[in-house]
């Protein structure tokens, strides 16, 4: 029979498990570019967005489908904050996911600054069908840009900076996440408004969406992407590649939307096709070569092999 510790360490390689099993499942795209993370770092970043996951179904997916009513779906959303603030301090959570979420939290240093803003952002999606200028930037902050941050302590783990260099990160960050949620407003507008009633872009009235207001978005996206992108050099090799393949497909879908009138988002949804993935994903580690050591690209090799296979 084990002992107390060893069933807490059986117990915490079982929660990030199935953390991982949550973003496998959920997000290809983002699951594909994981696998370009050095592992201890993969583990950690896999471990906030299975959390990150599990929030967006209280609020829009299997609590809403399963028919809950809306107290219901509240009620889920506030367990699942004070069961991620308890397991903070409590080291243990009987959710599989909380609790590769604590153990991440706890190892980088993410405390309650990041946490409650998040919860706050998905908690307005239950509350808020339309956004002024400041609610939808405390929006985006909450619901993106702190995922950023989360991230950012997960790349510096064992490589510490000075606070120039973290501050830095830390603003590459929150832009490359502010520019990621706004790209999944504009690509979901339709959707979002008509089987959820929401409209996020303060004065955009989606039925009313027009080029100059697509464009106008879409300028303010490819800035956020384009002060992203200057700070990707600065990240730790380990993490640097994904992070430039994660940017690479958001750009491309940025573009993709450029390129389709305004009037055609109301009526269809924008995607990027796996080939075109798995091409972007490959540019961005062969971009990144000269950055990292030999055994890293040895172990890439692999790798492209295998996403190639799961394209076709």
């Amino acid at each position: 029979m084990m002992d107390n510790q060893a069933q807490a360490g059986l117990y915490a390689s079982v929660a990030q498990e199935a953390a991982a099993v949550v973003i496998r499942r959920y997000s290809t795209s983002f699951s594909l570019a994981t696998r370009l993370l050095e592992k201890p770092v993969r583990r950690h970043v896999e471990n906030i967005y299975a959390l990150v996951r599990i929030a967006d179904e209280c609020v829009d997916g299997a609590c809403a489908g399963s028919g809950s009513a809306p107290e219901a779906i509240r009620s889920c959303l506030d367990k699942l904050e004070q069961e991620t603030l308890d397991a903070l301090t409590g080291c243990y959570s009987s959710n599989l996911v909380v609790h590769a979420f604590s153990i991440t939290a706890r190892e980088v240093g993410i405390g309650t600054e990041l946490i409650r803003p998040f919860f706050a952002s998905m908690r307005a999606d239950l509350e808020q069908t339309g956004h002024t200028r400041d609610s939808f930037d405390a929006y985006v902050y909450g619901s993106a840009e702190v995922v950023g941050l989360m991230c950012v302590r997960a790349f510096l783990l064992g490589s510490p900076v000075d606070a120039g260099h973290l501050a830095r990160l830390d603003g590459g960050a929150r832009r490359l996440g502010a520019a990621f949620q706004k790209v999944n407003f504009l690509r979901d507008l339709s959707d979002d408004y008509q089987d959820l009633g929401r409209s996020y872009f303060p004065g955009v009235t989606v039925g009313e969406f027009s080029d100059a207001q697509k464009d106008a978005l879409l300028g303010d996206i490819e800035a956020d992407l384009a002060a992203a992108a200057a700070v990707i050099p600065e990240l730790p090799a380990g993490s640097r590649t994904a992070v430039a393949a994660v940017h690479a497909l958001f750009a491309e879908l940025a573009k993709r939307l450029r390129a389709v009138p305004a009037r055609e988002l109301l009526s269809r949804r924008v995607r990027v096709p796996d080939a075109v993935k798995l091409r972007l994903v490959a540019a961005a580690w062969i971009g990144q070569q000269p950055a990292v050591s030999g055994t890293w690209r040895l172990r890439r090799v692999p790798l492209l092999a295998a996403l190639h296979r799961s394209s076709r």
